[in-house]
């Protein structure tokens, strides 16, 4: 009984941590975003629908890495569990997912890792990442050290797009776990 009770203290003390570094990781990227996410948030060359979005997406909270590894794994378990690859094929989902994460463990992925994140044939796998790039939701970014080697991310605005959608799919999770005072009559 005495050990159990260690045992859930001590993954209580391992979830507050894990959330204290996915908000420094969420600081420290949005100081790495930088003039491209200022722009942004000023609204400079986004369309007027799409500044109420990013106002919104710039706050962070370090509990949505949280769903949105979860949201990965329960894709993945789906396909276990129904035995079937087919059923269940949203590729560029899974990409962005994989980037999201990523970022917020400041984790760089190459293109052949998106592509199998992704749990789709290669070809098709590129296929999304050029949508993706097309849609500048992410970019892709040359391996200075390696010149075979391309790295994907998320860009400022698929960064945004994806704080924007785990805020609105967590917000009373979020409003449940955030000590500041009065953050409820702000909504």
């Amino acid at each position: 009984m005495e050990k159990t009770d260690q045992l859930m203290r001590n993954r209580a003390k391992a979830i507050r941590l894990i959330g204290i570094a996915n908000e420094l990781l969420a600081m420290a990227r949005e100081l790495e975003i930088g003039a491209s996410a200022a722009t942004d948030i000023m609204g400079i060359g986004i369309p007027i629908e799409t500044r109420e979005t990013t106002k919104t997406a710039s706050q962070d909270h370090p509990v949505w890495v949280e769903l949105a590894r979860q949201t990965y794994e329960d894709r993945r378990r789906r396909s276990k569990i129904f035995q079937s690859e087919e059923l269940f094929g949203e590729p560029a989902w899974d990409i962005l997912l994989d980037l999201f994460i990523a970022a917020k463990e400041r984790r760089r992925v190459s293109v052949t890792s998106a592509c199998i994140g992704s749990a789709v044939p290669s070809t098709t796998a590129l296929r999304w990442i050029t949508i993706l790039e097309k849609q500048s939701l992410l970019v892709r970014e040359a391996d200075p050290g390696d010149a075979r080697r391309v790295y994907v991310k998320l860009s400022a605005r698929g960064y945004a797009a994806m704080l924007e959608y785990f805020a609105s799919a967590s917000r009373s999770v979020v409003l449940l776990d955030d000590p500041r005072p009065g953050i409820l009559a702000a909504l």
